[in-house]
């Protein structure tokens, strides 16, 4: 039986992650909420979906988280004509040894950015979601491990839709959350513009921890303990989405688990040995908005997946805070 975080863990834990995040946040300035999701992320296993558009540090972004927890960086510029096998990688025949080599892709890598994952067709994009769910890629029936940790950041341009192929329901779920970073504000706006001489701010970062830390932080995690009220209150609020009048499709079981593995490293980044209903309320938007299909009608008379949610956040009782069993 795995013993649950104690307080001296939770502390060191909470402490290591502000390292991370301010780390990151060096080459990504005034960004720091957008940087402890992306970590939060990365830490249960998940994937970042972003919906942002062009220049505002995706690329940024993903190779921070890289280069602070010393790991791999690939990025794949999503085209029309991509193939699956441009992102998995093929076996390719050696004439000199008389056999099958297997050409790893640019998807075996500790952060994977999948730039505007949407321009590419629905048979390339399903190529990731085996890898996203499973951890390996198979090829011609043999599997091979994806790099631990492994993380997909996909970005896609709200903007131009023209050309793009959406989404399908079955792979944004694969997303641990979605979110935006959005344009810097004035001050650090200025001070990106300052340093204009040297843009590439994620270039000069330095490793915090190494890629086996980021997995023994993982396990520490997922030891954070969440009482029955807290499960409960998390199904009461998936099972709200499911039954509004307003959706076709509501939050799935695996968006349910998706938010308790989330919680539990949000509330161990708080130096909590325990999750409370308040970091339920605070992860619901990124956790759970993409996961919201609005049924047609209510999609064209204005509803919207975020009115959902702050519906059923503010008609659904929370536990009171116990603290840990």
């Amino acid at each position: 039986m795995t013993l649950p975080i104690s307080n001296e863990d939770a502390a060191w834990f909470a402490e290591t992650f502000a390292q991370l995040t301010d780390n990151i946040g060096q080459g990504l300035l005034g960004k720091t909420h957008v940087i402890r999701l992306s970590l939060t992320c990365l830490l249960t296993g998940g994937h970042l979906l972003l919906e942002d558009a062009p220049g505002t540090g995706k690329t940024a972004l993903a190779r921070a988280i890289a280069a602070t927890v010393r790991g791999s960086h690939k990025r794949i510029q999503f085209t029309p004509d991509l193939l699956p096998s441009d992102i998995t990688g093929t076996n390719m025949y050696d004439q000199e040894s008389r056999k099958w080599n297997f050409h790893r892709g640019p998807v075996f890598a500790s952060i994977v950015l999948a730039d505007e994952i949407n321009r590419a067709s629905p048979k390339t994009q399903s190529a990731l979601l085996e890898v996203m769910g499973e951890g390996y890629v198979t090829i011609d029936g043999e599997r091979h491990a994806a790099e631990r940790p492994f993380m997909v950041i996909a970005t896609q341009n709200p903007v131009e839709q023209a050309g793009t192929y959406r989404l399908p329901e079955a792979q944004l779920d694969r997303f641990m959350m979605k979110t935006s970073l959005g344009f810097p504000d004035r001050a650090a706006a200025v001070q990106i513009l300052a340093g204009a001489a040297h843009p590439d701010r994620a270039a000069g970062l330095h490793a915090i921890i190494s890629s086996d830390a980021v997995i023994e932080m993982s396990e520490l995690a997922s030891t954070t303990y969440i009482e029955d009220a807290v499960l409960d209150y998390v199904q009461r609020l998936s099972e709200a989405t499911r039954e509004d009048k307003h959706t076709a499709l509501g939050v799935s079981t695996r968006g349910s688990i998706a938010m308790v593995q989330a919680a539990r490293v949000w509330a161990a980044a708080h130096s909590r040995t325990y999750v409370l209903a308040d970091d339920v309320k605070e992860l619901a938007g990124p956790v759970w908005t993409h996961r919201i299909v609005m049924s047609p009608e209510s999609e064209f008379s204005g509803e919207t997946a975020d009115k959902v949610l702050a519906r059923v956040l503010s008609t659904t009782s929370a536990p009171m805070a116990r603290g840990a069993g």
